[in-house]
């Protein structure tokens, strides 16, 4: 049964429509094809039992290729370590990066990147920030608690800048199941505008 959800989940992500597809929808496609094969996984997933019997994929907004924006970033070497709050009592420490400044719909707008205090002495995610997110869409089109982007550290000849691409935005575990503790995004990372990109609610996966 497995074996055959996760050949259907291929097909559906992997299907050909009768245009080429570009390298960038392929590398889109992939990065959720990887999150439905790690749902499909009860080892690996935030589902419930009872959810992943019923589990054919996530739900995911059109790829738009606007949505991946080249930002600029102005880091914040200074900043203090801080307590985020999380869905549960939970405070896990973190320090902001970084501002991340770039345009959308013709307007400027501004995000903060954070550094997890824990992730960074892992020698697996030291290279890892955290941008958590609200937009116009919570609650409706996505998930009411916001959504992340996982950012790598820029390189050293980046010229100060960074890409975020809003078609790999995803869901915390708290929209699959209540015993997940989840950061909130904090209130400067509140977005005026719709972002129609990554994974929708979960409600609408039913």
């Amino acid at each position: 049964m497995k074996n055959i959800l996760l050949s259907l989940i291929a097909v559906i992500l992997f299907s050909s429509c009768s245009k080429k597809k570009s390298s960038y929808e392929d590398d889109i496609k992939h990065f959720q094809y990887q999150l439905n094969i790690e749902f499909a996984d009860a080892k690996k997933s935030p589902l419930t039992k009872e959810d992943i019997k019923s589990f054919k994929g996530l739900k995911f907004f059109e790829i738009d290729e606007a949505y991946k924006l080249e930002a600029t970033l102005e880091l914040t070497p200074n900043s203090p370590i801080f307590e985020m709050r999380t869905s549960d009592e939970r405070l896990p420490l973190y320090r902001k990066y970084g501002i991340a400044r770039f345009s959308l719909y013709g307007k400027k707008f501004e995000l903060s990147v954070y550094q997890s205090q824990e992730l960074m002495t892992n020698s697996e995610y030291e290279d890892l920030l955290f941008l958590p997110f609200n937009d116009k869409t919570n609650g409706n089109l996505s998930y009411g608690g916001g959504r992340f982007l996982d950012l790598k550290l820029p390189s050293e000849d980046s010229n100060n800048t960074i890409v975020i691409d809003f078609n790999k935005a995803y869901n915390p575990y708290c929209a699959y199941s209540h015993k997940y503790s989840c950061p909130i995004p904090p209130s400067e990372n509140n977005l005026s505008v719709t972002i129609k990109a990554g994974v929708k609610a979960y409600a609408e996966d039913h």
